[in-house]
Order: C-alpha cells, then sequence, then structure tokens
C-alpha cells in the first residue's frame, strides 16, 4: 500500500450528490453497526498489536480507536447544536493534541462503550428526524463551511468506515 492508500484506505470523503431516502438508511446502518464492528475486530489483539501504527507517523489502532469515541461524541453535539440554535458555528479541535493526552493510553473498552452508547443515541435522533431537520446547518469555524445535518450523517458514515479500515488493514499485516 501507498502512504496515500494507507492514510485514506476507502479513499477520501466525497459529499454526496444526492441525498436519496435509501442512501441516508444505509449511513444510518452504518452508524448502527460501527461499534459492534470495532469491538470485534479488536477483540482478541493484544497489548503490542494495539499499540501498532495502522502507518508510518499514523495513530496506534489503540489511539484510533479513542480518536473515533471522541469524534463521535463531537458529532452528536453538533447534531444538537444545529437541532435546537439556529445554524451555529460549532466548536473544533485539534485530534493530534487529544492523541497525545493520557487517556489515549488506556485500554480501548471505555471508547467502545462511549461508541456503543453515543451511536444508539445517534441512531433514535435520526430515525425520527423529519426532512427539514435534515436540512438544518451548522458552521465549521475551520472552513466557514454551512453543513447540512444530512452531509453531516454522510460525513460520519464515512468517518467511522475509514478508521475502521486503518485497523482491518493494520491487522492484515500481522
Amino acid at each position: 500500500m501507498t502512504d496515500e492508500e494507507s492514510k485514506y484506505p476507502i479513499g477520501k470523503f466525497a459529499p454526496p450528490v444526492s441525498y436519496t431516502e435509501h442512501a441516508m438508511n444505509g449511513w444510518i446502518n452504518d452508524i448502527r453497526v460501527l461499534p459492534g464492528k470495532l469491538r470485534n475486530v479488536t477483540l482478541r489483539l493484544t497489548e503490542e498489536q494495539l499499540n501498532t501504527q495502522y502507518r508510518t507517523g499514523g495513530w496506534t489502532i489503540r489511539q484510533v480507536v479513542h480518536h473515533v469515541a471522541d469524534s463521535h461524541m463531537n458529532s452528536i453535539i453538533r447534531f444538537k447544536w444545529a437541532l435546537t440554535e439556529e445554524n451555529p458555528t460549532i466548536k473544533a479541535y485539534e485530534e493530534g493534541d487529544w492523541a497525545l493526552l493520557p487517556d489515549y493510553r488506556l485500554p480501548i473498552e471505555p471508547s467502545l462503550k462511549m461508541l456503543e452508547g453515543i451511536h444508539q443515541r445517534l441512531v433514535s435522533l435520526f430515525e425520527s428526524f423529519t426532512d427539514e431537520q435534515w436540512s438544518r446547518t451548522f458552521v465549521h469555524p475551520e472552513t466557514g463551511a454551512t453543513i447540512p445535518l444530512k452531509r453531516n450523517l454522510a460525513l460520519y458514515s464515512w468517518h467511522g468506515k475509514h478508521h475502521l479500515a486503518h485497523i482491518t488493514e493494520t491487522i492484515k499485516r500481522f
């Protein structure tokens, strides 16, 4: 695998051209099943394997799992802000700096549990959304872009699969 392929094993995120009911239900299902998939692929990994970088200069599998939990924790907050405020500006965070904090050295179980709860709550929200709610937006402060919630759904579907692929591709090398 080239460095670019290792960095983006399923390709870079491309915003959908359209948001069909079928596609959106698929993305919701991706969110629904991600915690179980992450648990299944990491279940039998040793400490040494959890501390393996998915690519040179990249995060370890352990850091990837903790990052997904942190990222999706931020995501549910962003969805809720957009549902309860008019086009709010969200708070960005430094992912790389968070990955250096001491909690990223913990076992992955706390993050797997977080993901299970967060994703159960996300799916519950998503399944209740009206078309108007899917069109609600927030502003990303780093880009200034106005992001509709349906685009954010697609992004987080991709995000989970992206990091799951980092782990599964690394496991293939063991």
